[in-house]
């Protein structure tokens, strides 16, 4: 019974608690780097749930390092969850996709297509001409929500496989004709070469 017991104490000391510290840090990383990433784009109430749990869980498991300070396991468990907790947040943000962003399309080729396709799509088109390093080019501006960032390169891709586009973050617009800042859970998605 003793032997048992004693078995059970090294299980949890050396393989449990390592495995409680590292996926609390995880998660607890993860949300802090969303809230990050909600305070940039003005979610306010989104930013702050975030903050309560990440300062929770982050409590639980700096308890468990300082009373067991001689354990170099949780240290690295602690360190390897943190590490962890970051790649996870990001990759949770690139698939939720937050806000909107601000597409630049440079060519020498008529923007006549793709023009048409963000238009049928209710997004704004600012089109001017200019001049390049070659020569005369058309500049295409257009504000969109992240989400549709893929669909809209397929279509560049599609009607202008050469021309130059550059994607940037944008964190308020205020304007009509633009996409307003939607729902974080709730949004329409337009499809690929629709």
């Amino acid at each position: 019974m003793e032997s048992a017991f004693i078995f059970n104490s090294y299980i949890f000391v050396y393989f449990i608690l390592p495995i409680l510290i590292f996926s609390s840090r995880v998660v607890d990383v993860s949300i802090g780097t969303m809230r990050v990433i909600f305070v940039s784009k003005g979610y306010k109430l989104f930013a702050t749930i975030c903050g309560f749990f990440e300062v929770l869980i982050w409590l639980i498991a700096i308890t468990q390092i300082m009373s067991n300070l001689t354990n170099p396991i949780y240290y690295i468990a602690y360190a390897g969850g943190y590490a962890t907790g970051n790649y996870v947040g990001m990759f949770i943000e690139e698939k939720i996709a937050i806000g909107n962003v601000l597409i630049r399309v440079i060519t020498k080729n008529e923007m006549v297509e793709l023009t048409k396709y963000l238009k049928k799509h209710n997004y704004g088109v600012t089109l001017f001409p200019a001049q390049g390093m070659y020569g005369t080019v058309q500049i295409l501006f257009t504000i969109i929500p992240r989400i549709e960032i893929e669909s809209i390169v397929y279509f560049i891709k599609k009607v202008n496989p050469h021309a130059f586009y550059t994607i940037e973050d944008i964190r308020f617009v205020k304007e009509k004709n633009v996409p307003r800042k939607t729902s974080l859970f709730f949004r329409r998605k337009i499809r690929k070469g629709k």
